[in-house]
Formats: structure tokens, sequence, C-alpha cells
């Protein structure tokens, strides 16, 4: 690799620290809108980093308060960390989902910056299944974090190789987003995860694995047959699901 490729890739690994979360990142390269569509195959090293942070806040607090208390704040302060990107996706989605009968008032209801009943309560209830469900993984906690953050966003990036995208694009603030993945960077995402098989077992993989590939196929068609394909809201409702099926899968076969 040449000097100007490793500056270009720490520029690319910034860029999506900078997209996902609020931690402040150096711009080495100058901008340019295809650099936010290349990111996206350093989304799952990104969701590392932010899993660490959150288990270090949570590590830090426990010196001094109880469990489920230090394990709720860091919860919490992690969604401030990401600045709830992918929790505002997955409202937005409920939203249109729920309150939407065609198409067109789907993407309507999700642009609305207004958050509905269909959104207040999918919200809720998928936070507090996430923290009921990491409460009986304190004992696996940094590695239930890890897996979860880094493979539910390999998901995420995983519709931007087969799935079109269907917002406005000349209007939509993810314009840069909406094209499609390479086979490369996929690839290169899918490498980043492979050092977590040295911790879980086998089993746990094979279950994981699994469960997510039939929630991609299904929230795939789902996604064709009501909108056609993707927008950017439906990639937060796709983390949210699947970093929570993650933390029930591993619940299911290390924390029983």
């Amino acid at each position: 690799m040449t000097l100007f490729q490793g500056r270009y890739e720490a520029h690319l690994l910034f860029t999506a620290m900078a997209f996902l979360t609020r931690i402040p990142s150096p711009q080495l390269l100058p901008y340019q809108p295809e650099h936010l569509s290349a990111c996206a195959r350093y989304f799952p090293l990104v969701g590392m980093l932010v899993a660490t942070v959150c288990f270090g806040i949570f590590a830090v607090l426990a010196l001094a308060l109880p469990e489920l208390l230090a394990l709720l704040l860091s919860v919490v302060l992690t969604i401030g960390l990401t600045g709830a990107f992918h929790e505002d996706g997955f409202a937005d989605s409920c939203d249109g989902f729920g309150g939407g009968w065609d198409r067109h008032q789907v993407l309507t209801i999700m642009k609305d910056s207004r958050l509905g009943t269909y959104g207040v309560t999918g919200l809720v209830s998928v936070l507090a299944i996430k923290f009921y469900s990491l409460s009986y993984l304190v004992s696996h906690l940094w590695l239930a974090l890890v897996i979860g953050h880094s493979v539910s966003r390999l998901l995420v990036i995983s519709y931007l190789y087969d799935l079109d995208y269907v917002q406005d694009i000349d209007q939509s603030k993810s314009k840069p987003m909406a094209t499609q993945l390479s086979a490369k960077s996929l690839a290169f995402a899918l490498l980043s995860c492979l050092p977590l098989l040295f911790f879980i077992t086998l089993k746990t993989l094979l279950v994981i694995v699994s469960v997510l590939l039939v929630f991609r196929w299904l929230f795939g068609r789902y996604l064709k047959r009501r909108l056609g394909g993707y927008t950017g809201d439906c990639l937060g409702m796709a983390q949210q699901f699947s970093e929570l099926l993650i933390y029930l899968c591993l619940i299911a076969t290390i924390a029983r």
C-alpha cells in the first residue's frame, strides 16, 4: 500500500466515524461526495469503536453505581455518542410503515420530522427490550456489544449491495450514500468482523448467522414489496432489529 493509499483509507475511516458518530474526526483529504459511499466498508469497525466506548462507560460507572443503573446510563450515553442516528431512522420507519398505505404515503411520512404514535411505541419498545437483553449479558457485555454494534452495521451495508435507493435522490441528504456498494467493499467489511470468531463458539456463530440471514431476506423482501428498495431510515430500522436479534441469540446460546 502506498502512502497515498494509506492516507485515503484513513480518511475513509474518519469519514465513516464522522458520519455515524459525534466523535471529532480529522479530514485528511478534501471532501468528495464519493468518499461517503466508499467509507461504508468501515461501518463495522466504527461499530466496534462505539461498542468499546459503551463498555468503557459501563465499566467506569459500575465502580460507583449499581450494575443495572450503570448499564442503563451507558446505553443512553452511547445513543448520545451516535446522535441517535439509527434510532431516528427506526422511529421514522415505524411511522412510515405503520401509517402509510402505499409507497408514496410511506415515503412522505418518513420525511416528516415529527414523531408519531408508531414511532414512539416502536422506539420505546426496541430500547426497552435491548436494555433488558443486555442485563442478561452483563458478564459477557463487551463481547455482546462488539458483536451487536459491528455485525448489525455489516448487515446494514449489505443492503447497499443488492437493493436500490428509492428516495428522490436529487433532494435527499443521503444522496452520496445512494450508490451501490462494491463486492470488494462488502468483502472488506466482512473480513473486518472475522476476528470476532475467536471469541464465540461454533454453535453461537451458526445461530447468529442463521437468524440474521433469515431476517435479512425477510426484511429485504418486505422493503422491495412496500417501497421497491431502501431508504436511509429503513437502514436504521435494519440496524436496530439486527442488533437486538444478536443479543437475543447470545442470550439463547451463552447466557442461559
